[in-house]
């Protein structure tokens, strides 16, 4: 994954250098910007940005109208780190189609980590890897869902999460066995983390919203009406 260009938006240099300087080590070619206009003008001249880093509390834009911003245009990962540690924060960033969301102080090599995780999983994606369940259809390659042959605008993270659901149909999904596989680490937050992801999935879906049953004390179970 090497030479893949990361965004990293934030106004405190000595954070932007942190972060910068664990990516290199990866070989991860880093663009720099120190609010959010800034970042913006970088984000529309720079076709090929594959993943963006961005403070919330910054001067001119902020992270939160950042995003806003990036989401009209751009399905591109985005991580969200904050000073704050407050649940409506976290909620807030998973509504705009924040992929990850790491409260400051952080550990530098777990940031990485997180990045290495959203990479993989888009860069090494079966071109031809198409799957469907009932009325849905899942272009992983083109990464399109498509729900009674109309197409359906998901966040980076609500495909995942789909394509996940659709992966292990019929199988009962604990929340925490959703977040470890989904989001690729031990996460010790609120579960409303999913819940959140789930409302607005199926919110998206239509017709397939029912496919995704809530299991009173446990989690999610994706079934199509032909296996319910």
């Amino acid at each position: 994954m090497s030479n893949l260009k990361i965004l990293v938006v934030d106004d405190e240099s000595r954070m932007r250098k942190l972060v910068k300087d664990f990516l290199v080590r990866k070989d991860y070619t880093v663009l720099e910007a120190g609010d959010g206009e800034e970042a913006m003008e970088i984000f529309y001249n720079d076709k090929d940005i594959s993943l963006v880093i961005l403070d919330v509390m910054m001067p001119k834009m902020n992270g939160w109208e950042t995003c806003r911003e990036i989401r009209k245009i751009s399905k591109v990962p985005v991580i969200m780190l904050t000073a704050k540690s407050e649940e409506q924060d976290e909620l807030l960033g998973f509504e705009l189609g924040v992929d990850e969301y790491i409260s400051k102080p952080f550990s530098p090599k777990i940031l990485v980590a997180r990045i290495d995780a959203i990479l993989r999983r888009t860069a090494n994606i079966d071109t031809n890897d198409k799957i469907k369940a009932g009325i849905i259809e899942i272009d992983k390659a083109a990464h399109i869902v498509k729900v009674n042959g109309k197409n359906v605008e998901l966040s980076f993270k609500e495909f995942e999460l789909l394509q996940y659901f659709v992966e292990n149909k019929g199988i009962a999904l604990s929340r925490e066995k959703i977040l470890n596989s989904v989001w690729n680490y031990d996460y010790f937050g609120d579960a409303r983390t999913i819940d959140t992801h789930v409302k607005k999935l199926r919110s998206k879906l239509g017709d397939g919203a029912d496919y995704i049953r809530t299991i009173w004390g446990m989690g999610y179970k994706f079934e199509t009406d032909e296996e319910k």
